[in-house]
């Protein structure tokens, strides 16, 4: 390791670069000169020769600076290093043979020939010791990284562009100690090879006997490099694999790769993720720089699941300010680090603030004046906000009522609600929470007053996210079961993160304002068969090694999730895989009074009273221990007064800091 650490610091330093390809070029002019010549040169060429190496040499050596030859390490050579060589021969070879027609006869008439011989040789010169010093680098490098153990002999699944560029790296990269032995694909000729690796036919191959692979070959492992094939043949993969006893990794996802995050090489063990994964949804990256590029935008919850991935999205838009609103200081603190660390060139703002406390969120508004919102804050934990329902309006209905009025006072563009499917039909407290948020922004964007274009989009779990299933599940496996599953028949729609931002991107793009966007989900996946799928990829038998324990459906939670209320009108957009359901929106003066009468009495209110309030605002809203309607007729009957609202409106406007509109 220090011998090739001191080959680097010693192969950085200009002078010896330059002797280096000075020496390359010499040879490379004298070999083309004795090539031209059959090894007979006359006198006066050999004489030429000397008076061109003193003018061409320094030409050719200050193409390689343009091109930038001179800042990297020589040790370091790949395909763009190869363009940027090619590049700067050509310019050197151009300058001789204008030279030559210039001169027309002479010391300076370098014949034709000469010039195109010293082109190719000069290029494979200057790759062949940049090969050369990269071959010693990566033996040197692998003799001080040695693990103890061998290389294990991997089977390669997929011998594509993604495939091929993982056996080049692992080839190239020793220490990794892994040897690629065979290819296996769904489409590729059987009797071709990559990198001299076999291709042996589709993963089905590993069971026929005439072949007989993994006992001819000795394979140990298996890696995955399909990172854009379709979930359904990934799981086909897996349970081959595991048939096959062998250990599955795989490379990481197509949009990491894309980004440049990681190299192919950095394999990892397969998730569930990448079995329910869903085709990557495409965007319109020019509607959604025209709101986001080079404009202020804000998130709020901007350390959550959602709020960060929408951070790392936006600022990928090159936003000329992105304002990250968050209440815990951590979570505000990581995602900050990050998105400095990524180098972008917007300029990072983190906030700590609460959207509960009008005057700082005004104050914000005020000083900052971003054009977009993305209000991802939110209590999202189903079965804890039912036995404190308080909270869940507090933070999800007022709190948006406050952040969209204020919106609306000082003229927001666009105003971009994180909602769930949750909200369609309630059964808990969460999501008539969200359910009244929606319809606040329906009624606030349908009134005359409001400038603004408010909208919400629904998604389903989100892969990964805090609280989700699969991060519990993993620790019930790791701690060896239970797991826990709430009912046998309970089923959900997944997404993952990224395509959740995504969606909420587009739909801003596109949205005119009063929309709910909702991605097409595609199937909901049954629980109990997630958490099998969850124990075997761990190497375990369900039910065997680790067991599945039904525990009952939880307050507030349902069989399985809607798509849409009733009454809710479904429209196509722009988007395949978005739709947009419109519903005529409820009196702005009503919706304001039932907030305001949240806010007069949330903090003294019972769990059975909110929950009254909520069911009389929202008549689908099925709650938990449904109070006494009595309860609930009392509370439409105050909710639907017309002196009531007109009062109240007015109190709520008080209530938001008095904002004036700009």
């Amino acid at each position: 390791m220090k011998t090739a650490l001191r080959l680097a610091r010693v192969l950085r330093r200009p002078l010896l670069l330059a002797l280096i390809y000075s020496g390359i070029f010499i040879l490379s002019l004298t070999l083309a000169y004795e090539l031209r010549f059959d090894f007979a040169l006359p006198h006066h060429y050999a004489t030429q020769l000397l008076l061109i190496c003193l003018w061409a040499i320094p030409i050719k050596l200050i193409a390689l600076r343009i091109f930038g030859h001179f800042n990297e390490l020589l040790s370091y050579f790949g395909v763009p290093d190869l363009r940027r060589i090619i590049a700067a021969t050509a310019t050197s070879s151009t300058a001789l043979l204008i030279v030559r027609f210039i001169g027309a006869a002479g010391a300076f008439a370098t014949p034709r020939g000469v010039i195109v011989t010293d082109f190719v040789l000069s290029i494979a010169g200057i790759c062949a010791v940049r090969l050369a010093l990269r071959s010693f680098r990566e033996r040197s490098l692998g003799r001080t990284r040695k693990t103890r153990k061998a290389a294990r002999r991997v089977a390669i699944i997929g011998a594509g562009d993604v495939g091929a560029a993982l056996a080049r790296d692992l080839i190239s990269k020793p220490w990794l100690a892994m040897q690629p032995v065979a290819f296996f694909d769904d489409f590729k000729n059987t009797h071709s090879s990559v990198h001299g690796i076999p291709i042996l036919g589709r993963p089905e191959a590993l069971f026929e006997e005439k072949l007989d692979v993994r006992a001819k070959l000795g394979i140990q492992e298996a890696i995955i490099a399909m990172p854009s094939a379709p979930a359904k043949r990934i799981g086909e993969v897996v349970k081959i694999l595991q048939r096959a006893g062998l250990g599955i990794q795989t490379v990481p996802s197509m949009a990491q790769l894309a980004s440049g995050q990681v190299k192919v090489s950095a394999v990892r063990a397969i998730q569930i993720e990448d079995l329910l994964g869903r085709a990557m949804v495409e965007i319109d990256n020019a509607n959604v720089e025209r709101i986001l590029t080079g404009r202020v935008v804000m998130v709020t919850g901007a350390g959550g699941s959602i709020g960060s991935e929408l951070c790392r999205q936006i600022a990928a838009f090159a936003p000329a300010k992105l304002i990250l609103v968050e209440r815990s200081e951590p979570h505000l603190f990581a995602i900050e680090q990050e998105l400095l660390e990524a180098n972008h060139p917007t300029e990072v703002v983190p906030l700590v603030a609460d959207i509960l406390e009008v005057s700082r969120v005004e104050q914000i508004f005020r000083d900052f004046a971003p054009d977009t919102v993305f209000h991802a804050a939110a209590h999202k934990h189903v079965p804890m906000m039912e036995s404190q329902p308080a909270e869940a309006v507090k933070n999800n209905s007022i709190g948006t009522a406050h952040l969209a009025t204020l919106a609306a006072c000082h003229g927001i563009s666009r105003f971009v609600l994180i909602s769930t499917d949750k909200a369609i039909n309630p059964t808990s407290v969460m999501g008539a929470s969200k359910r009244l948020a929606e319809m606040f922004l329906q009624a606030l964007h349908a009134s005359d007053d409001s400038p603004t274009k408010f909208m919400a989009v629904r998604f389903g779990n989100v892969l990964g996210s805090s609280g989700s299933v699969v991060p519990i599940f993993s620790r019930q496996i790791a701690a060896g079961g239970p797991v826990t599953v709430t009912h046998p028949d309970v089923t959900r729609y997944f997404m993952t993160i990224p395509e959740a931002t995504r969606l909420v991107l587009q739909s801003a793009a596109q949205g005119d304002g009063g929309e709910i966007f909702v991605l097409d989900m595609g199937k909901p996946v049954r629980i109990i068969e997630l958490a099998r799928q969850m124990i075997e990829l761990s190497g375990l038998v369900p039910d065997s090694d680790i067991e599945i324990s039904l525990t009952g459906l939880r307050p507030g939670e349902k069989l399985y999730e809607e798509l849409n209320h009733k009454g809710e009108n479904l429209q196509a957009t722009d988007h395949p895989k978005i739709m947009r359901f419109i519903t005529k929106p409820l009196p702005l003066s009503f919706v304001k009074n039932a907030i305001e009468e949240f806010v007069r009495c949330i903090n003294v209110a019972e769990p059975a009273q909110v929950k009254a309030m909520l069911k009389a605002l929202i008549p689908e809203y099925q709650p938990f221990n449904a109070p006494d309607e009595k309860i609930i007729a009392r509370q439409r009957a105050r909710t639907s007064s017309v002196s009531n609202v007109l009062t109240r409106s007015d109190a709520y406007e008080s209530s938001v800091g008095g904002a004036r509109r700009r």
